[in-house]
This record gives structure tokens, sequence and C-alpha cells, in this order.
């Protein structure tokens, strides 16, 4: 794992440089497919890092399939990015839209190549992937008989347990969802997703100071989340008649629990 991180931390800091010049030479001269895969533009600077990091992963570890993953993920992120990008006109740089709506449509062909390369991959994050993107149900079942063992105790496969269950077993879902918090190894690898989930969930089963708290958890995490209108809290307390004060104290203490690798998920 130390290797793993080390690995993609010196590519990270490779690929910064094709976007601000000192080893922008070796790295391409290296990995020259990684600077050279989309014309160069302004936009989604972050995200062509990104696939960047990916890749080298991938081709240090040709036979482990979590890069494999984790190109997928990036070159979506990337392909996102860019199709908004595409949608800009340019008056006098008409040019710039061409090569990003070309630079998407490869961005989708390596999403469309790497999915079909990885059809038969038994990984649970490629399984969980091809049941979300392709509605593979054999993937699905794979990977719910994965449930209970070693393979899905991590963070991010315990939230996607939990997308399973959200709809069919709430209690399931609340447990899935404080383990994932209590298996995070990285500060950096925080879901925010996990707290609008809690909170959604609780105020589901009419639980107004759990439900209130994960909202403020959200915010203190993410001040610019979109869930969070500029009203939002305020009217939360209102309807509520909550107790605020406590409950931001209790909600800042979670938070710093989560941050700090040590939250402890309630028993139930």
């Amino acid at each position: 794992m130390i290797i793993r991180y080390l690995v993609v931390f010196t590519a990270f800091l490779y690929l910064s440089a094709c976007d601000s010049g000192p080893n922008f030479a070796t790295l391409c001269k290296e990995n020259p497919e990684i600077c050279e895969e989309f014309t160069e533009d302004s936009w989604c600077k972050r995200e062509r890092i990104a696939v960047g990091v990916a890749n080298v992963e991938a081709k240090l570890s040709p036979n482990n399939d979590l890069p494999k993953f984790n190109q997928l993920i990036a070159y979506e992120g990337y392909e996102k990015c860019i199709s908004h990008a595409a949608k800009i006109e340019h008056i006098k740089l008409k040019e710039k839209k061409t090569r990003r709506i070309n630079n998407m449509i490869l961005a989708r062909a390596r999403i469309e190549e790497l999915t079909q390369s990885t059809k038969s991959s038994e990984h649970p994050r490629l399984l969980y992937y091809h049941w979300t993107r392709e509605l593979d149900e054999q993937a699905l079942e794979k990977f719910l008989a994965l449930e209970g063992t070693k393979a899905l105790e991590t963070s991010e496969s315990q939230y996607e347990l939990a997308t399973y269950y959200i709809k069919r077993d709430p209690t399931k879902t609340l447990q899935l969802l404080f383990r994932s918090l209590e298996l995070l190894e990285d500060s950096t690898d925080i879901n925010d997703e996990v707290f609008k989930s809690l909170s959604s969930i609780f105020a589901k089963k009419n639980k107004a100071k759990q439900a209130y708290i994960w909202l403020k958890v959200l915010s203190l995490y993410d001040p610019e989340d979109p869930v969070l209108n500029h009203n939002a809290l305020e009217n939360y307390i209102a309807t509520h008649d909550l107790d605020y004060e406590f409950l931001d104290q209790v909600a800042e203490a979670t938070l710093n629990k989560i941050e700090s690798l040590q939250f402890i998920a309630p028993k139930f």
C-alpha cells in the first residue's frame, strides 16, 4: 500500500509538470502517451492530471485491476469536464471547441475500451462499476456475494454496498455508511456523499437531531456543496425547533474524529 501511494505521488509530481514546466521533458520522455493523449487545452487541467496519474499507476501495475477502476473514474471525470467546456463557443478561436470535442470523443472511446476490457474482472470496485454503469446484474450478484468478506472491508466498498441497500434496508444502510467512515485510511479520501446519505436517512426516519448533525458535518466539511443553499440549515433549525448550538458542537467533534481517522461506528 505504501509503495503504491509513493508511486502515485511521484507520478502526480511529474504530471503537475505537464502544466507547469520543470519536469515536462522527463515525464513525456518516459511516458509520452500521458502528455500527448489529449490536445493541450486550458480547461480541465486537474482532470487531465488525474487521468495521467491513473494511467501511470496502471502502467506500473498491469496485473492489478484496481488501477483500471481508477482509470475509468479519471476518464469519466475528464469527459464530464471537457464535455461542458466543449459547449462554450469561441467567436475568435472556434478551433478550441473542435479540439475539446475531439478530446471528449477520445475520452469516451477510452471509457468504452476500458469498460469492455474489464468485463470479466472479479475486483469488487469493477463489479460495482459494471453494475452501476452497465446495469450488469451478474456483476451485481458477484459484488453482493462478497458481502461480509475482507474484499469489501474498505471505506469505498462499504459505501458502494450502502448504495445498494439504501432503498431496501435503511438501518443496514446506516451501519454500512458508519462503517465506511470507520474504515477510512486517509483523510483526503473522505466521501461527502456519506454525510448526505446519513442526513437523508435520518430525516426520513424523523430523527431531526441526527439529520441536522450530519447536514452540519457536510457544511463544515464543504461549505460550497450545492446541497446547502444559504438558508438550508436555518430552515431546518426553525422547522424542528432544534438546540443548534449543542448539535453544532456534536457535528464539529464528529468531523474532527472522521478527519483524524478516529471515528468509531455506533452500535445498533
